[in-house]
């Protein structure tokens, strides 16, 4: 019965998944009910609710109470679970995901080298003074969140900022603990300002090549800082 059940429910999600495919779903819109989704396939109503908080949890169904299940689209909540587990099972590490996040983050430098906004530029350089001028870590840490945030709106790439939101909301914690170690290095410090300064310079000059230069010191920085506190 428990294979005959598990059968039932992927072929709900199989079809929700082909009628997206197909445009006959779109996202916003409503799925059909659970009653009609039900006679339709020839399942049981409990196999249809199944499929639906599992494609739930994976970002592709959001349900609203008394309005119904509605087709969305959200990579960082299918992201930040995959990443977070991925974790607790050990399957990676954090500097893994710091060489992941260089890998995204000096393509986005380069992006947003070529498409920055005149007040994207201004506060990026605000945001460095404000990181250097800060003393207490928690709060230029926000900053620094804020920094990174904004490099990936100038990109104009929306999946890198999913990608890079999704990291950031489940490594925030851990964010902000490595920049409070690093703060507390006056050398590495100086490193991570500058590089911070230089990558803002090099986008408001619309230097790609800057950019990324900037950014892959960054991220020695920070490497090297994981790799002194043993945090792998």
């Amino acid at each position: 019965m428990a294979e005959k059940n598990e059968r039932a429910y992927e072929k709900v999600i199989e079809h929700i998944k082909n009628e997206i495919w197909q445009g006959t779903l779109k996202r916003g819109e409503r799925l059909p009910p659970e009653r009609e989704l039900a006679e339709t396939l020839g399942v049981s109503r409990n196999s249809v609710r199944e499929a639906i908080r599992t494609l739930g949890l994976m970002g592709f169904v959001s349900s609203t109470q008394g309005a119904g299940n509605f087709v969305t689209c959200d990579i960082e909540q299918n992201l930040r679970e995959s990443l977070r587990m991925m974790i607790m099972l050990g399957e990676t590490n954090y500097l893994q995901i710091s060489q992941l996040r260089c890998g995204l983050e000096t393509e986005n430098a380069r992006l947003a080298a070529e498409r920055i906004l005149p007040r994207q530029a201004v506060r990026l350089k605000e945001l460095v003074r404000l990181m250097r001028e800060e003393p207490n870590p928690q709060r230029a840490s926000r900053y620094d969140q804020e920094y990174h945030s904004l490099l990936c709106e100038a990109s104009g790439n929306r999946l890198i900022k999913s990608l890079f939101s999704a990291m950031l909301s489940t490594f925030n914690d851990f964010i902000s603990t490595m920049y409070a170690r690093i703060m507390e290095d006056e050398r590495q410090a100086q490193a991570l300002h500058a590089a911070h300064g230089q990558l803002a310079d090099a986008l408001a000059a619309h230097d790609a090549d800057a950019a990324a230069r900037a950014m892959r010191v960054h991220f020695e920085v920070v490497d090297a800082s994981i790799r002194r506190e043993k945090m792998l």
